[in-house]
């Protein structure tokens, strides 16, 4: 059973979400007097679900635009003039990040912050010139870096220095990380790496990586897509040079939400914006269109257009729901909980294989592979490779090397059964997300996840299995 004081306290805001329930999802196969009940959303690593109170503030702004109209810039009835409305969530992200507030701005995309902060960091030379990364990167994030090389008239295959982990092996080890800027630091101009990696979801040591590059005169940067709002950041005390997020994941401000972005003060009086625009301008001046550029001092001048209101205040509406949990402290505590609930029942189903016995038992080939390929039709060395479902748990075991989520590489690869239990675990309720060829991510958000979600959501995967 759930133990009833880990859902009760004040870190689970449940109650502030709305939760799509089995019938939208398609669950057909849960208890009839089920179907309007919420499923079991485990997907937040993915995208995260409705806080009331962003509903709320977005329609309130809608209400603000129907009766001020552009009024609504200087004259706003509550208080959020649309001139100032990032005033209301910086302070909040630097909170999430541990970050000074004029180290923080609320704008833009991920991927577009990151071309901006590569733009103004990442200054090859003829022989400090490399990007270290890591071989399975986000793909955007692997385009941002080939084109930034690119743009330095740099051949990618020559700059962009991948990292992956070792055979058998599924997550990359902190000592080959730190050996590979020992070897090739010097010819390393950037380091930058995700705080979690969105396939595995192991949780990279930030602050050793960070101390690391910079004892070696790199610059160290971070795509915090999968780190902000599910582990605890440190940003300005690790000394990391910047970082880019967006906030449609755990930050739970809606699809293609805003996004958010990091500088170090350190470089507030050397690293000015390299692709000015006006909302980057002193706001004293802003509005009176001066044709000389005066930036804001911090992470703010490197804003270029005014943000998007509407997916603001929802990301307001969000942030002051981290704030009445107890912020990250408070968060992490439960995540740490209801992700090792899930990880145990998990690990004592039938169909669990352990991570060390995969390839023993599916052949040399069997899992994933950082170049994207799957091995065949589950053939071991000897072409005779166990062909019986099972799954086993990619993501670290260690909870200092993990966020909330939990990836599961189902097996045998290549032979398509993770789709069949992907869409198995859909029809009883259970909404996580696939990853082709062969992983399904679930993420339990402490926000909104209760005890009872990791035990429906492994109850739902034995189930589907004993199905197949």
């Amino acid at each position: 059973m759930s133990p009833p004081a880990v859902d009760a306290e004040p870190a689970s805001q449940r109650a502030e979400f709305i939760l799509p329930t089995n019938r939208a999802v398609s669950g057909d196969k849960v208890a009839p007097d089920q179907l309007d009940a919420p499923c079991t959303y485990l997907c937040g690593n993915s995208l995260g679900a409705l806080p009331k109170r962003a509903q709320a503030l977005v329609e309130e702004e809608l209400r603000v635009w129907a009766t001020r109209a552009v009024e609504g810039h200087f004259d706003h009835p509550l208080g959020r003039s649309w001139k100032d409305i990032t005033d209301h969530v910086n302070p909040l992200l630097a909170e999430l990040v541990g970050a000074k507030d004029n180290e923080v701005a609320c704008m833009g995309g991920l991927t577009n912050n990151l071309h901006l902060m590569m733009s103004t960091f990442y200054k090859p030379t003829a022989t400090r010139y490399k990007i270290l990364c890591e071989a399975r990167a986000f793909p955007s994030d692997q385009y941002a870096f080939a084109s930034q090389a690119e743009l330095h008239g740099l051949d990618p295959a020559s700059t962009v220095l991948t990292l992956s982990p070792r055979p058998g092996e599924y997550t990359l080890r902190e000592d080959d990380i730190l050996a590979a800027l020992e070897r090739e630091g010097s010819a390393i101009a950037l380091v930058l790496f995700p705080g979690v990696q969105y396939y595995t979801g192991q949780w990279f040591p930030m602050a050793k990586i960070t101390r690391a590059a910079k004892a070696k005169g790199c610059i160290c940067g971070w795509d915090l897509a999968h780190a902000v709002g599910n582990v605890p950041l440190q940003l300005h005390d690790w000394g990391v040079d910047f970082a880019v997020w967006c906030s449609y994941k755990y930050l739970n401000a809606g699809p293609g939400a805003i996004a958010g972005l990091f500088i170090h003060e350190k470089w507030a009086e050397s690293e000015k914006p390299r692709h000015a625009g006006w909302w980057g301008h002193d706001p004293a001046t802003r509005f009176a269109m001066p044709p000389q550029f005066a930036p804001i001092r911090g992470a703010q001048g490197f804003q270029q257009s005014n943000p998007s209101v509407l997916s603001v205040a929802a990301l307001l509406g969000s942030l002051q729901v981290f704030r009445a949990a107890g912020m990250m402290p408070a968060l992490r505590a439960r995540s740490v909980r209801l992700t090792a609930r899930l990880a145990d029942l998990l690990a004592s189903s039938r169909w669990y294989v352990r991570p060390q016995d995969v390839q023993a038992r599916y052949g040399a080939r069997a899992g994933f592979s950082y170049d994207g390929e799957a091995g065949e039709d589950g053939e071991g060395p000897e072409g005779g490779g166990d062909r019986r479902a099972g799954f086993t748990i990619i993501t670290p075991l260690d909870a200092e090397a993990r966020g909330a989520q939990l990836s599961l590489l189902v097996l045998p690869p290549g032979r398509g059964v993770m789709q069949r239990v992907f869409d198995g675990l859909k029809r009883l309720g259970v909404v996580g997300d696939e990853r082709r060829p062969d992983v399904i991510r679930l993420a339990p958000a402490p926000l909104y996840n209760t005890m009872e979600d990791c035990e429906n959501a492994a109850r739902a995967l034995e189930n589907v299995f004993e199905a197949l």
